[in-house]
């Protein structure tokens, strides 16, 4: 072997080491913006620790190990009793345990700025591995449920609030912190619960039931407990089921099998049965399961836009920093006019995600009538389009490290495989569709929020004046909008994005988002801005080290 063939140039160091928090412009300007100055500063430093964690070469590798060791479904001890256990390698305990240590599993409802703090949070944890946010996304959106049972809510919010991170199955209310999972669907029903067969009989003691039937997805079967959906004699009705009784016994919930799925391999997703023993406490009313588990939903489905705002961000980094490192042409490649315009295009996508995102989390903290208006039809808007816009922008991201990035070393395989995963859980792109035109026609003080918060940012940019003249027109012309309500959605989330934008961006990332998004100066790929636009300025701002 002839000398020095071995030798390697041109290639990008690994981007680990550095703090994901403060080298997100954009993440760190909206955290500014939504907090007062006193809780502002407690977060920053809390959020920078956690940036740091998450930026690292360890928090990285456990990532990696955490999908490479995927969980192993245990339903029976070595004796041949049932124990329907999932085990987890130790990197994913370890990336759930520092999540739940930062405090992003259930305790943003009564905290000053709880939800921007736990938003940002949640987005830079899911760039170090996307899987874990799922039991944390559970737990945290299980609160506002459990609320319709205040006796429930007052044994079990401190627990899921807790920043201890207990993985033993033990009797909830004996443990110091714990985790909630969930199970809606049903083989037959899917996104249309109502069809949900599972019976739920009631015990002689007021609010207990037993339940019997089989969920075709129950989230993070390892929880404390899960909130489910049965029909009892006054209709279909949330529960809370426990994996273990106040007796120390197991609950009835046997694990048929985990869920081959195409990403997010480093979470477990089950089937599992009830099988007429299976005790569970009613949450709210009988008849009322839907209307008392919608704000679970309505938290997840943020959470949903927060995780791909996460992995374009993590996505648009690599591929910028990349492009930083690597020569071709006689150059570095970040400095060639047309790889310039694919980061800046991505950059633009990943930006306009992180701070829609952020300022849904921030509503929740607002807590008013009209804050809560604006939730009712902007989150499903932008569950709808945030969540669909990720793909793309991770496909185009890897393509931008060639050949290096279709090789699972890079990670960027990885994020792929997890880029369709938020827009097909908590109800795919028809059901956001169909719940916004059910906003639009049931909750007029829903619309009148979101034109509201649209309208702030008139008269500041002719392409969105001329964009939201255009949303209003289509609005306005109620025929036949079920089949169009895929570009309804579409037009309304591309307004916001460009109001929110126009608002709060620099001038270059607005201007380059109204013209590419709403005039219409775009193509059909990454890559196609106008070539008049200040694009190094867009790729400068979401580079993650200098």
């Amino acid at each position: 072997m002839a000398p020095g063939t071995h030798t390697v140039t041109n290639q990008a160091p690994p981007l680990v080491g550095y703090d994901l928090f403060s080298t997100d412009a954009a993440l760190t300007e909206a955290v500014e913006r939504h907090l007062p100055p006193d809780v502002y500063e407690e977060a920053r430093g809390e959020l920078t620790t956690l940036g740091v964690s998450s930026g690292s070469a360890q928090a990285q590798e456990w990532g990696r190990l955490a999908n490479e060791c995927p969980p192993r479904l245990r339903t029976h001890d070595r004796y041949g009793n049932r124990i329907d256990e999932v085990e987890f390698p130790p990197a994913w305990h370890r990336l759930l345990g520092r999540a739940v240590g930062a405090g992003l599993s259930g305790g943003a409802w009564d905290r000053p700025g709880g939800h921007v703090r736990r938003a940002a949070g949640f987005l830079l944890v899911s760039q170090a591995e996307a899987g874990h946010g799922c039991p944390l996304s559970m737990s945290h959106a299980a609160v506002p449920a459990l609320r319709a049972e205040p006796e429930l809510a007052a044994a079990w919010e401190p627990l899921l609030a807790s920043r201890v991170y207990e993985q033993e199955l033990r009797p909830p209310l004996e443990k110091t912190g714990v985790l909630l999972g969930m199970g809606m669907t049903e083989k037959q029903g899917g996104s249309d619960v109502r069809a949900n067969t599972t019976r739920a009989e009631p015990l002689a003691a007021d609010g207990e039931y037993v339940l019997t039937g089989h969920k075709w997805f129950c989230s993070a079967p390892m929880s404390d407990g899960f909130l489910v959906l049965a029909q009892a004699p006054g209709g279909l009705t949330c529960f809370l089921v426990p994996r273990v009784l106040p007796d120390g016994t197991r609950n009835a919930f046997a694990i048929q099998r985990l869920k081959d799925k195409l990403g997010n391999r480093s979470n477990a997703s089950a089937e599992v049965e009830f099988d007429g023993s299976t005790w569970a406490r009613r949450v709210g009313e009988e008849g009322r399961g839907v209307p008392t588990i919608i704000g679970m939903v309505a938290a997840t489905r943020l959470d949903c836009v927060l995780g791909s705002a996460a992995l374009m961000r993590q996505a648009v980094a690599q591929a910028v920093h990349h492009a930083s490192f690597r020569a071709a042409f006689g150059g570095p490649l970040v400095d060639k006019p047309l790889m310039r315009n694919v980061l800046a295009d991505l950059a633009l996508e990943s930006e306009a995600a992180t701070v829609l995102g952020l300022r849904l989390a921030a509503a929740y903290d607002a807590g008013t009538d009209e804050e809560r208006a604006l939730l009712r039809l902007a989150v499903p808007t932008a569950k709808y389009w945030v969540t669909k816009r990720c793909t793309p922008v991770v496909a185009e991201a890897l393509e931008c490290l060639g050949g290096n990035g279709y090789v699972e070393e890079s990670g960027l395989p990885r994020l792929l495989r997890e880029s369709p995963l938020n827009s097909i859980w908590e109800g795919a792109g028809n059901v956001q569709a169909l719940d916004v035109l059910r906003a639009l026609r049931r909750e007029p003080e829903a619309l009148n929020a979101f034109l509201v918060e649209v309208g702030r940012a008139r008269g500041a940019d002719h392409r969105l004046d001329r964009a939201i003249r255009d949303m209003l027109a289509e609005l306005a012309d109620l025929e036949g909008i079920e089949a169009r309500a895929r570009r309804l959605v579409e037009r309304m989330a591309r307004v916001l994005q460009g109001a929110l934008l126009v608002r709060w961006a620099p001038p270059e990332v607005a201007d380059a988002f109204c013209a590419s998004r709403l005039g219409g100066d775009w193509g059909a790929a990454f890559g196609t801005l106008p070539h008049t636009l200040d694009l190094a300025a867009v790729v400068e701002r979401a580079r993650p080290v200098g």
